[in-house]
């Protein structure tokens, strides 16, 4: 990769600016998928399961479908078969027989759709619903992962309780059974994760032997728990038909990646879907792709004739809005005197829900190699289905529960080698091209792109006052106690080989098409900044379509694992570099000369010796005249068949600039956050309260301070959350959930917010991009979630805690002397 100045000089990147659409947010002119309305629309509402696990065994739609304004009734036989897909590289991806579905005769999970009724209002919707004649059959049904794998234990499906490796080389995961021993169980004891056989495991190193030349070995359990991703906005979405063409509004993380999901799921053609999201109101993973339950809507629409807008309540969010799955972990870790992990034992089950195989638990294995450096490694895991809603993605999955669960056994080794944790963190942290597991065929690992993480941790720790903070004399006199903790985290940080496409008009102005999602992180015009430095122009002329696939919008990476940073600001720099091209060229045969007789800046293209040029707006309608591959008659072969189709819809209206990111990258792209916390614990009380956060950033060059801060700060809080007030609660005996809404999954507010927050960037650009750039949103969940239950840990003792998150039972039976209890035991759920 040549260095990044030769390619890209940051000017308007990496300052604060007005974005395209901050003032329809703060004048309430922004509109969400409930904003919108149509004539004739109908309300769709949706009946769903009253039990964990069942089959529907007499279903009479007769009498709600004779009532007053019921347009519509849609039931799980309507609904298309799912198609199979094709990767970008051309490969096909069969259609999995355990997908989800967005409506079924045999639910999983208490509160998962089986019908849909399509009325004149909500009122009429909610009548029909109660006026249906459904019998259900109770089947078997689990809740808990170690549950099910107990011998004789039930099965959360018929045809299994896990997920299990390919039956043959070349065929995709499946679903089947998997059961421990009853010895598995005795010989771990009730405090301990028992350790039987997994569907998946790898290692690298000689983990033995690490172990038994280690100065300390530590073997911990954890339990980190399952958490709703409870977006403000629930999953909404409005649709119609027009022009045989499905027309839907729906909240979601990526626009344009949205369109092929619902094509696969509808068994449609990308070309007849117009997805309108331009406003998502948070999603946190959960809204990747939306989710099936918009094609719900878009078949009621189409056997209606009329508009239909599914309304999503917040109990039926909590049950369809996914989750992150719960990871009970067994860690055996040997350190050196020194404090390095010199051999790791990371063996995890994880609850899976009832679909697709979650990535969570492999993910943990990935990011735990990365995070911690260890000279040997063994990961060994399970994705064990449950009667429980469906999970997803959630912000650093998998990358959280690693962190949360190893972040605190790297400050016990400190306290047990009597070393500051701050040097034990530092000391294992990953440097420059760090090595990642798991090991790739040939025995070797992989590379990251770079790691500044030791420079992190020095920075935070100077700008938190760590030094001076562990000096303090410990608070032993009267209630109230404190604790400082230090962690890591990191995740992937970006992809590559994705569109940019934008538009120098006749006018002399750029228009930028995005197919990036915006819910709030502001990224889908953060990555656009670069065109404006690349071509020398400023901001003010330059126009953002985003938020509608009408309007023409180039292929984009999935707004999601903090990858558009990383991924946009490189096709952004592609397509400028394409521009630049056609603008010298196009000078070269209006004017004379060779294209390298020219330079481009301030809105011109002009000859290096003469400064004699031409005006962008004269470029544009040269290139229109031109024609060809200058006004985007003829388009790259190597973009996407999605970004072909918006510059065939583009052509003739100026230069198009479009290409494919095809720069260099050496090794894989991740991010990392150091972050510190102190707390103060009243242990009469069992409450207690952050006093000062500070995190600090390596995520290479930083592109728009503000929304940097605002991530690091609100996946700060969403990491926090997971250490002091989200989980599940449930009853196992009936599998019925009991928290349902806000007040019971609690979600941290701004109550919760630290008393003191401070943030950081090392700022060293990235290397292997020429932009410098990689994305930020998912470490700081991670490391922010381990910071907190070190400092409680440091505040409380060792051996308190075994499952996050910390809540007033935890800290009242943790101060009880000679206590090593688990609230709650090693249940996914409490």
């Amino acid at each position: 990769m040549p260095q990044n100045d030769t390619l890209f000089t940051p000017k308007l990147t990496g300052h604060d600016y007005t974005t395209p659409d901050q003032r329809a947010k703060l004048t309430g002119t922004a509109r969400f998928t409930d904003d919108f309305r149509a004539e004739g629309m109908l309300i769709c509402k949706l009946l769903t399961s009253p039990l964990p696990h069942a089959k529907v065994k007499h279903l009479d739609l007769s009498a709600a479908l004779a009532m007053p304004g019921v347009r519509a009734i849609l039931t799980a036989d309507e609904l298309p078969q799912p198609a199979d897909s094709m990767s970008d590289s051309g490969s096909v991806i069969k259609a999995s027989p355990w997908a989800e579905r967005a409506l079924t005769m045999e639910p999983h999970y208490q509160g998962e759709p089986v019908l849909a009724v399509a009325a004149t209002d909500e009122a009429a919707a909610t009548a029909a619903l109660e006026a249906i004649d459904i019998t259900f059959e109770p089947l078997p049904f689990v809740i808990d992962p170690l549950d099910s794998l107990r011998p004789g234990g039930p099965n959360a499906r018929t045809d299994g309780n896990a997920w299990l490796p390919p039956g043959k080389p070349g065929e995709p995961p499946r679903i089947g059974e998997l059961k421990w021993t009853a010895a598995d169980f005795e010989t771990a004891g009730k405090d301990r994760l028992p350790m039987g056989k997994t569907a998946g495991e790898w290692s690298y190193g000689d983990v033995a032997a690490g172990l038994s030349q280690a100065a300390l070995v530590l073997d911990e359990t954890f339990v980190t728990p399952n958490v709703s991703h409870q977006a403000l906005e629930t999953r909404s979405a409005l649709t119609w038909w027009e022009n045989g063409k499905l027309h839907l509004s729906v909240g979601t993380q990526s626009t344009i990646q949205t369109v092929p999901a619902i094509a696969k799921w509808l068994n449609m053609d990308v070309d007849d879907i117009v997805l309108i999201s331009e406003y998502t109101g948070g999603a946190f993973g959960g809204k990747i792709t939306a989710s099936v339950a918009v094609i719900i809507p878009a078949l009621l629409a189409k056997k209606a004739r009329a508009p239909v807008m599914l309304r999503v309540s917040r109990e039926d969010e909590q049950s369809i809005g996914r989750a992150r799955p719960s990871m009970i972990g067994r860690m055996q870790a040997g350190f050196s005197k020194e404090g390095r992990l010199l051999g790791l034992d990371l063996f995890v089950i994880m609850d899976n829900g009832p679909y697709e195989q979650q990535n969570d638990a492999t993910t943990a294995g990935r990011m735990g190699s990365l995070l911690y450096q260890p000279k040997a490694m063994r990961w060994r895991g399970t994705a064990v289905l449950t009667n429980t809603p469906t999970r997803g993605a959630q912000t650093a999955p998998g990358g959280l529960q690693v962190s949360a669960m190893m972040g605190p056994i790297l400050a016990k080794a400190a306290r047990r080698l009597n070393l500051d944790p701050l040097a034990v963190c530092r000391i294992n942290a990953p440097e420059g091209s760090a090595p990642v597991g798991p090991p790739k065929p040939d025995g070797s690992l992989n590379a990251a792109t770079s790691a500044f993480v030791k420079q992190a941790l020095d920075r935070g720790a100077e700008t938190f006052g760590w030094q001076a903070r562990r000096a303090r004399p410990a608070l032993t006199k009267g209630s109230v106690r404190r604790g400082i903790g230090v962690a890591t985290g990191c995740f992937v940080a970006g992809t590559i080989g994705f569109d940019g496409l934008f538009v120098i008009t006749p006018e002399g102005r750029l228009r930028l098409y995005t197919g990036v999602g915006n819910l709030g992180t502001e990224s889908f015009s953060d990555v656009q900044r670069v065109v404006a430095d690349a071509m020398d122009v400023p901001w003010e002329i330059c126009e953002v379509a985003w938020g509608n696939t009408g309007k023409h919008l180039a292929w984009s990476c999935i707004s999601g694992g903090s990858q558009t940073i990383h991924s946009m600001s490189r096709a952004a720099l592609a397509a400028s570099l394409d521009a630049r091209k056609k603008l010298k060229e196009i000078a070269a045969k209006t004017l004379g000369g060779t294209p390298e007789d020219y330079d481009i800046g301030n809105q011109r293209v002009f000859r290096n010796d003469t400064s004699q040029g031409m005006s962008f707006a004269d470029a544009a309608r040269r290139a229109i005249e031109l024609g060809g591959t200058y006004d985007g008659h003829e388009c790259p072969a190597d973009v996407n068949k999605m970004t072909k189709t918006s510059v065939a819809a583009l052509a003739g209206q100026g230069l198009v600039a479009v290409a494919r990111d095809s720069f260099p990258r050496d090794g894989q792209t991740y991010s990392y956050v150091a972050s510190f916390a102190e707390v103060e614990v009243d242990i009469e009380t069992g409450m207690y309260r952050i006093v000062h956060f500070h995190t600090e950033a390596d995520a290479g060059l930083v592109v728009h301070p503000r929304a940097f801060a605002g991530q690091l700060a609100g996946r700060s809080m969403l990491g926090i959350g997971h250490a002091t007030t989200q989980k599940w609660f449930y009853d196992n005996q009936q599998g019925m959930p009991v928290s349902r809404r806000f007040y019971q999954t609690r979600p941290p507010t701004l109550l919760c917010f630290p008393e003191k927050f401070t943030w950081g960037s090392v700022g060293i650009p990235d290397p292997q991009t020429p932009v410098g750039a990689r994305g930020i949103g998912e470490p700081p969940t991670a490391a922010a979630c381990a910071a907190v239950l070190c400092a409680l840990a440091d505040a409380l003792g060792d051996d308190k805690f075994f499952r996050a998150p910390v809540m007033v039972d935890a800290i009242l039976a943790a101060v009880e002397p000679g206590a090593r209890v688990i609230p709650g035991g090693l249940s996914a759920n409490v």
